[in-house]
């Protein structure tokens, strides 16, 4: 078992492999990134459509096809929100994580300072962390809950002009494109969005290898496996 302070992430030896991120989160995390694979993919083209092609128009769909996947991966996307949301109460400490900064606290800014360092280069000195660090934290609560959130209302509002007025979409979402200045500003605010969440992605990744290789516990294998193991303390 761990205590107090090992929670808090300072460096304590001999702490042993924890399961903290339970399947449901796992499973969550997986189709989340998939999703948004196939969003960032289709939206692209969505927003740039490729130029005509060749021949019988009624042998070529291409476009069609692209919104169709765009709107089931919309779907996947949502729904596994709302999952994940109702886990964040239902599940582990660990799982309400992402919802919830405890920017109340001294040590979690002081911690959240730490990291900043750690991952500037301005310290060799790691933490070992049960959950998701302060930076991490924050940096998924912006993106994997604020810019989420963001991205479905404005998708479903646009995805609401072709389903038509009065529609479920536009009855629940139709309200933003006045708030956000018509249909084209919508539609820049959800492509910019997307591309803020590509670049999410991207650093993301480059810190989770990272943390993997440099820092004192794992964490692409507890993505995968739950348990986050731990690296032995230098003397």
């Amino acid at each position: 078992m761990t205590n107090k302070a090992a929670v808090e992430g300072h460096s304590l030896a001999n702490i042993q492999p924890t399961y903290v991120f339970e399947a449901p989160v796992r499973i969550w995390h997986w189709l989340h990134a998939l999703s948004i694979f196939v969003l960032c993919v289709t939206g692209y083209f969505i927003a740039y459509p490729l130029p005509s092609v060749g021949g019988e128009a009624s042998n070529h769909f291409l476009m069609g096809t692209f919104r169709w996947l765009h709107f089931v991966a919309a779907y996947v996307f949502t729904i596994g929100f709302l999952v994940r949301i109702y886990w964040a109460f239902v599940g582990n400490r660990y799982a309400r994580e992402l919802f919830v900064l405890p920017i109340h606290k001294a040590e979690w800014w002081k911690d959240l300072i730490h990291e900043v360092k750690y991952y500037g280069f301005m310290t060799r000195k790691s933490h070992k962390i049960l959950g998701h660090n302060p930076l991490a934290q924050s940096a998924m609560f912006f993106f994997n809950v604020i810019l989420t959130l963001f991205l479905i209302v404005t998708g479903f509002a646009l995805y609401a002009e072709g389903l038509g007025q009065g529609s479920w979409a536009d009855k629940m979402f139709g309200w933003a494109i006045p708030l956000l200045g018509g249909s084209l500003n919508t539609k820049m605010w959800h492509l910019t969005a997307m591309w803020l969440m590509l670049v999410f992605v991207v650093i993301h990744i480059y810190m989770a290898i990272r943390a993997d290789i440099m820092s004192r516990e794992s964490s692409i294998s507890t993505i995968i496996g739950g348990w986050r193991m731990y690296k032995d303390d230098l003397p």
